[in-house]
């Protein structure tokens, strides 16, 4: 089976293209919500292995997230762990044999149902869109429109370059952004693909566990550079002070 650099269409409804990472981005979705209901309605006092399990990683990320920025961290951490969880699963979820063999023949090419939402850079690109716009509205509502303006528009020419330098960095970050996820994971399915077309079973043991490893590190590095874009941007610049 070839992996194409583009999502293949699993069906049309009317002339909008379903491909199969957006099949694989309403699965994680029903997944997430089911999860957080099930959570929810099973939570104890005495915490079994799956609970401890959740609270773990869940107090790691906030504690994290509490040291680079106490002051905002309430407003930082949800989307600390939104990212971390969707990108997480989004990654695994190409790990799944059973997934991943659900699909159809066409024209002599086998379309699988479900591919990982992050092998599609347009959803990585879209990852990346948010994280910056909810980093920059975030800045502006603690920060106010002078404070925001301040790191990167000055009156001191050093400062003034400075901050020239950064605005041109904003938009870097969101080729940066997406690009690594996209790359790292696309890269990922095309070597198990391959490995897996060749030998079917022992083979692809240690390639499906660097890739595991692969999508938790990439799923951890995108929340915490956006944690880290956040804590920045939320702290006054060139002696501004907040509004907030």
């Amino acid at each position: 089976m070839t992996i194409s650099l583009a999502p293949e269409t699993v069906f049309n409804i009317g002339n909008f293209p379903v491909t199969n990472t957006l099949t694989n981005t309403i699965l994680i979705d029903i997944f997430v919500l089911l999860l957080c209901y099930f959570i929810s309605k099973n939570i104890k006092l005495v915490p079994g292995i799956f609970q401890n399990v959740i609270e773990l990683l869940i107090t790691a990320f906030y504690d994290l997230t509490k040291n680079v920025s106490e002051k905002h961290v309430d407003r930082i951490f949800p989307f600390v762990m939104t990212f971390f969880f969707f990108i997480l699963l989004s990654n695994w979820s190409e790990l799944i044999p059973v997934l991943t063999a659900i699909g159809v023949e066409r024209q002599g090419e086998f379309i699988p149902f479900f591919r990982s939402t992050s092998s599609d850079l347009n959803t990585t690109l879209a990852f990346a869109l948010v994280s910056l716009t909810a980093t920059h509205a975030m800045s502006i509502k603690i920060l106010g429109l002078r404070g925001y303006l301040g790191r990167f528009f000055s009156f001191n020419i050093l400062n003034l370059y400075t901050g020239i330098l950064e605005l041109v960095s904003e938009f870097t970050k969101i080729i940066s952004f997406s690009f690594r996820l996209f790359g790292n994971i696309f890269v990922g399915g095309v070597l198990l693909s391959s490995v897996t077309g060749v030998m079917a079973f022992i083979a692809p043991i240690p390639v499906l566990l660097y890739e595991l490893l692969v999508g938790t590190i990439q799923a951890a590095i995108f929340a915490m550079l956006t944690m880290a874009f956040m804590a920045i941007m939320t702290t006054p610049a060139h002696g501004t002070e907040s509004h907030k």
